[in-house]
């Protein structure tokens, strides 16, 4: 086997001779969250500032090698088999998107991005979180579950936004004039909008008209069933995808692996 299939192997969840290293980056994973937290508290990040910046130098050490040595033996993958475009469809993965962010913030000083706006990216920082999607196999269903359900999410999603313009552009012209300041225009609206769908309410925008109630109250009630919507086909995804998981591992015990054959 060539080495960088050795490579590839071994910084693939679920290899045995490689899961050292999952457990190992899985915990730094959890470290650099807990640290990224932590630096918000200013008692803490003053007192602990050098060993901060420390922790951040060994975790963009690991997470830069891994990175590489991933986008160099993804080709063993026969979906990235190509030495260039294989490679540039690795990178441009949700999965190798997400380990580009993880690191992206610590170099872009380097390349004379405006130390101002690094300060605001470093937040991305936090997407190293989502790097436990590799290592998760509860994530990677979900990601597949969703990846599966696109076409009826994004249907459910268009329906709503289209009943958030169509309320909020109501809601606008039936209150305007009563609360200019509080309804002003319709993008201000929306986040009235927003708060009516999702049920939350935080009172800060209501309508007092009785025109304004009215629509206000059949906005909420189509709220609730609509963000029930994506719940339910979720939900049903799951519940297909753990079936045929089922099934796959009971045709492994009563099948031949080779032949396919009832044993």
């Amino acid at each position: 086997m060539h080495i960088r299939e050795h490579v590839y192997y071994f910084l693939e969840p679920g290899d045995d001779t490689g899961r050292a290293i999952d457990v190992a980056i899985i915990v730094l994973i959890f470290l650099n969250v807990v640290a990224l937290i932590l630096e918000t508290v200013e008692s803490v990040y003053s007192a602990h500032q050098a060993a901060f910046a420390a922790f951040e130098y060994i975790s963009i050490a690991v997470f830069s090698i891994e990175y590489i040595l991933r986008i160099w033996s993804c080709t063993t993958n026969t979906r990235y088999a190509h030495p260039l475009s294989g490679r540039l469809r690795f990178i441009v993965s949700p999965l190798g998107i997400i380990d580009l962010l993880a690191i992206l913030p610590f170099f872009l000083p380097f390349f004379g991005v405006d130390l101002r706006f690094v300060r605001t990216v470093r937040i991305l920082r936090i997407f190293r979180i989502v790097k436990l999607a590799r290592y998760s196999r509860a994530l990677r269903l979900l990601g597949h579950v969703v990846h599966q359900r696109k076409e009826e999410l994004l249907s459910i999603f268009f329906v709503l936004l289209t009943l958030l313009i169509i309320s909020s552009s109501l809601m606008f012209f039936a209150e305007h004039s009563v609360q200019p300041k509080v309804f002003s225009s319709i993008p201000t609206t929306m986040w009235w909008g927003i708060v009516t769908l999702t049920t939350v309410g935080y009172g800060d925008a209501y309508p007092i008209t009785p025109l304004g109630q009215t629509i206000g109250a059949i906005i909420a009630i189509l709220g609730i069933g609509m963000f029930a919507l994506p719940a339910g086909i979720l939900g049903a995804g799951f519940t297909e995808e753990l079936e045929k998981m089922r099934q796959n591992k009971e045709d492994e015990l009563t099948h031949c692996p080779h032949c396919g054959e009832p044993l």
